[in-house]
């Protein structure tokens, strides 16, 4: 039923009831033949309600179901108490408890109702309907005594009448008068879409209907109900029907949450007591004598207050204990890493400066263990990011078993890991000597036995050093790793160098300021590798590779420059220091190998889909007089790409200058037949992995045959990296390779020191590819 049906059965209803009240206070005559009409108007309306409730109820589910079949219930009470009093007119006294019937299960239907509906205080469901209760009593309580001190007592001396009969009429009213109340807290105090609350405000005017006329017919013993005066049993059951008949709650429907039935919640159930105390404090003030009833009421109330209160100081309780466990619950998110458990950065680094404070001020010894994981990109590669976060987990918990209780394992983020000993820093090396051998030992996944392997880098403060920051501690123990690094990966390094370097100095300062300003007076170079064709070993393009000298850190491997800077947010920088340099040597390139040659340079693939790329590139043509058709861009990927249809659209403008592309490293990473199908590239460079066709014909030779086929259709130039010797260059040319680059043709030197190609028709295609750290190809 829609509102706007409601809305005109409504009136309807309330039409209907007056004739029916009309006919019988003007039409029917008077005496018996009256009664036997009133009692037989309110059987019908409370067998038409009994109907609807059921009727209803088959339909609905939960809750909607269960109150309608109490009500219908509780309406065949009120129909068979009715027709009790047809067959024994006489019948009165205790045949009348059957009215209680029907409140009975009102009673059970408000409770059911409200035990659906979404609290304001998280509760137990079976405490929150006993507080419902209390204060349903609470509220009549204080409301009768009102009344019992402001009626005259004339109004309540019923002399002759049977105490029985006077008791159960009292108990009428009395108890629609609780009830009444309970549908207005339910109303009142609990969130509920307008669904719900449209059938509870018919049932608590239901209610209300019931208990006027039970008040009335108090008020006329013996004399009984005139049509008018019994109309409230025509009503209550009509309204009931009509709340039966309400719609269900729609899918998606607000729930109606005012923030004035917050402190409601907490104030409605004393006023009435308050305002009751007042009234009978001044109106006995006088005399100081209080009747029996004002007695018993006020102890009664009183308990009810104390046991609302007892209610009230347990969900406090509760709440607290929630409020705690939510607590603790986001400090231990906000200072622990999701994924493995251990602490993360923030932990770390908070533990770290206090143990740094405990060093300088009372001389504790601590040390410092930083681990990463070496190449663990190729694991997420090989079998994907889900499979490598369940073997980081697995890494957390044997990093755990290798360090002492009471010392904090953290990871950093990523693929790093560190350790804080405070209380067995003399242990530190033979802790992470114990790291790492933990960590060679294979894991098993999935049926998959995975290896990994870490660089560790461990840092000893002496007592003398009081000027230690955390940011220092930490970047002695990167510095320390990546000295590991360079001596082949898999090894444990102390830190030995002192605040200004040396061979552990600090990676990251020392590259973060040879970038600042002009890296080539760093000791920054670019290195070039020719890119041969197979047919008549012609070079027909080089790649411009970076090479790093640091003046403290000495020669620096790019494998791992390339790595911190990646880390560091800085290999845009080398990207276009590769790039100028490469375009400025581009004339004396051609100047070496007697005519206009191509350049191949490396950029990261993550910057197709960032700003700056595209302005780079273009500078670096026009600021050197370079024709973009010379220039190939090799797509390094050694990170996903975030926005593939921005980086599509950078790689589409540059090839509209002329510029042209290079997937790099194809077969390995990221870049694999998803890359060569959604980025516009010109240039396929296929790993050294894919190229050991003379080590493993048949497998790799398969794979090359494949890709190989693949380019052709697509138009596109192939390279061959990897090539060292005579036997993978005759074994590629062929497959049908056209074009190769490796230790066989050249290792990446400087301009100056190019040798003099073979002789080859100009103009050959070029492709070429190798990664930025220019490891041999």
């Amino acid at each position: 039923m829609t509102t706007a049906r409601l809305t005109v059965r409504v009136p309807v209803t309330l039409a209907v009831i007056a004739v029916v009240v009309a006919v019988g206070e003007f039409v029917v005559p008077a005496g018996d033949i009256r009664r036997l009409y009133v009692v037989a108007a309110e059987l019908l309306a409370g067998l038409i309600g009994a109907w609807v409730c059921f009727d209803t109820g088959r339909g609905r589910i939960g809750s909607g179901r269960r109150w309608r079949l109490h009500l219908g219930t509780g309406l065949i009470g009120f129909s068979l108490l009715r027709v009790w009093w047809l067959v024994s007119p006489d019948a009165s006294g205790a045949s009348d408890v059957g009215f209680l019937v029907l409140p009975a299960f009102i009673l059970l239907g408000l409770l059911t109702a409200a035990n659906a509906l979404p609290r304001r205080v998280p509760m137990a469901g079976r405490r929150d309907v006993i507080v419902l209760v209390i204060d349903s009593f609470l509220i009549a309580g204080s409301v009768l005594a009102l009344l019992w001190t402001l009626v005259p007592r004339h109004v309540y001396t019923h002399a002759g009448e049977d105490p029985l009969v006077v008791a159960v009429a009292v108990a009428y009213p009395v108890a629609d008068l609780i009830l009444a109340t309970m549908a207005v807290l339910v109303l009142t105090m609990r969130p509920a879409p307008a669904s719900v609350r449209r059938p509870l405000r018919l049932v608590a005017f239901a209610l209300l209907a019931f208990m006027v006329t039970d008040a009335l017919r108090l008020a006329t013993l013996p004399s009984g109900l005139t049509p008018v005066t019994a109309a409230g049993y025509l009503l209550g059951p009509a309204l009931i029907a009509l709340a039966a008949l309400c719609p269900p709650t729609p899918p998606g429907e607000r729930v109606d949450a005012r923030a004035e039935a917050d402190w409601l919640h907490l104030l409605l159930p004393y006023v009435p007591v308050v305002a009751t105390g007042v009234v009978i404090a001044l109106r006995h003030g006088t005399d100081g004598r209080l009747t029996t009833l004002e007695a018993y009421l006020g102890w009664f109330g009183l308990g009810l207050v104390v046991a609302r209160q007892m209610f009230t100081i347990v969900d406090n309780m509760i709440l607290l204990s929630r409020v705690s466990e939510g607590q603790q619950r986001l400090h231990h998110q906000a200072y622990h890493d999701p994924l493995t458990g251990l602490a993360n950065r923030a932990l770390f680094r908070e533990r770290l400066v206090a143990a740094l404070e405990a060093h300088r001020d009372r001389h504790r010894p601590i040390a410092l263990i930083f681990a990463d994981l070496d190449d663990f990109k190729l694991i997420n590669d090989s079998f994907g990011h889900a499979m490598g976060d369940r073997l980081l987990r697995t890494i957390g918990d044997r990093l755990l078993g290798c360090v002492p209780s009471g010392d904090l394992v953290a990871r950093l983020g990523g693929d790093e890991f560190a350790v804080l000993l405070e209380h067995r820093a003399a242990d530190a090396e033979r802790i992470g000597h114990r790291m790492l051998h933990a960590l060679r030992e294979p894991f098993t996944l999935d049926g998959h036995t995975i290896g990994v392997g870490a660089s560790i880098g461990v840092v000893v403060p002496e007592p003398g050093d009081t000027d230690l920051s955390a940011d220092i501690l930490l970047r002695r123990a990167d510095a320390a790793m990546y000295a590991g690094k360079r001596r082949g990966k898999g090894t444990i390094v102390r830190y030995a160098g002192g605040a200004d370097g040396g061979p552990h100095a600090d990676l990251p300062h020392l590259l973060a300021r040879a970038l600042s300003g002009d890296p080539a007076a760093s000791g920054f170079e670019v290195y070039y590798q020719p890119i041969v064709r197979f047919a008549d070993g012609a070079t027909v393009a080089v790649e411009a590779l970076a090479r790093w000298t640091d003046p403290v850190a000495g020669l620096v491997d790019p494998d791992v420059f390339v790595t911190v800077a990646e880390r560091t947010g800085l290999v845009a920088a080398i990207d276009d220091f590769v790039l100028d340099r490469a375009c400025a040597d581009a004339a004396g390139l051609a100047n070496v190998y007697g005519r206009p040659i191509d350049v191949h340079v490396n950029v990261s693939a993550v910057r197709l889909g960032q700003q700056g790329l595209e302005d780079a590139v273009l500078s670096a043509l026009e600021r050197h007089a370079v024709r973009p058709s010379r220039l190939v861009v090799e797509i390094t990927e050694t990170r996903r790409i975030p926005d593939m249809p921005r980086a599509v659209e950078v790689a589409s403008r540059l090839r509209s200058y002329g510029v042209r592309l290079a997937l790099d490293d194809f077969g390995s990473g990221y870049n694999a037949l998803a890359q060569l199908h959604s980025l516009p590239v010109d240039i396929v460079k296929l790993d050294a992995t894919l190229t050991d066709v003379d080590l493993t014909p048949e497998r790799a030779g398969a794979i090359c045959r494949s890709v190989l086929a693949i380019c052709n259709e697509l138009g596109l130039a192939v390279v061959a990296e990897g090539i060292e010797t005579p036997a993978r260059a005759h074994a590629m040319a062929d497959l049908g390779c056209p074009l190769g680059q490796g230790y066989l043709f050249g290792q990446p030197v400087p301009p100056q020191r190019l040798a003099v190609p073979l002789t080859g028709p100009p103009g050959s295609p070029a492709s070429a590819t190798s990664s930025r750290a220019g490891m041999s190809t």
